[in-house]
């Protein structure tokens, strides 16, 4: 989708602070740590979320946006998380009880995608019990082997591995190219690779067809 189309999608879409009903969706600040973790880990003891310590939320603080009242209180974050050109991930999007219902997840969550395409990053995945939310944003379902980056960066340590109730989800092109776990591309030639070459190694056709899936991963 283009920029001019997300723009249209999200009605009106600054880079950094977009309106939702009440709210405004900025970029996350050191500040905002605290909020962030207390609200993720609040869900997850039954998995919902998978849990972050305070520390790697404070190093990973640039990742997030976060949606907040128009007189600051903090509703909501949403992170986004880089891979490489090839690929970005969508995480750890929630809101407060209170705030649902007020459009500040999709605001939230059109924010990153916009911060993708300022990356230009060629795919944005994501996992989730809720696909159909994400159905309407230009998300469709994929099988998670297609993702190695992911599965080799959380889901081989994550306590539910073998219990995973999440679907697959990606918008865009199905990556054909991991810079984590083994792959077909060696390392230094990946690190040369730059958005204009790996445009011409992404999978347009089928989902799955062709993509470079480590043998560990689809022996899950």
């Amino acid at each position: 989708m283009s920029s001019s189309s997300l723009m249209a999608a999200s009605e009106s879409t600054a880079s950094t602070r977009a309106r939702a009903g009440g709210a405004v969706v900025r970029k996350a600040r050191l500040q905002d740590a605290v909020n962030i973790f207390e609200l993720v880990n609040s869900l997850s003891g039954d998995g919902t979320l998978l849990r972050r310590n305070y520390a790697d939320i404070c190093e990973n603080v640039r990742d997030f946006a976060v949606a907040e009242s128009e007189s600051g209180i903090f509703l909501g974050c949403g992170a986004l998380h880089l891979y490489g050109p090839h690929l970005a991930e969508v995480r750890s999007i929630v809101v407060k009880p209170e705030a649902k219902g007020q459009g500040a997840g999709g605001r939230i969550l059109l924010a990153l995608l916009e911060e993708a395409e300022e990356q230009g990053v060629a795919s944005v995945c994501l996992f989730t019990r809720i696909p159909d939310f994400f159905f309407h944003f230009g998300f469709r379902l994929a099988d998670r082997t297609t993702l190695p980056d992911k599965i080799y960066k959380d889901c081989q340590a994550c306590p539910r591995l073998y219990a995973c109730d999440e679907v697959a989800m990606v918008r865009g092109p199905l990556p054909r190219i991991a810079v984590l776990g083994p792959t077909r591309i060696a390392q230094p030639e990946l690190v040369k690779l730059q958005v204009g070459h790996i445009a011409h190694l992404v999978e347009d056709g089928p989902e799955g067809a062709g993509a470079i899936v480590p043998q560990t991963a689809t022996e899950r």
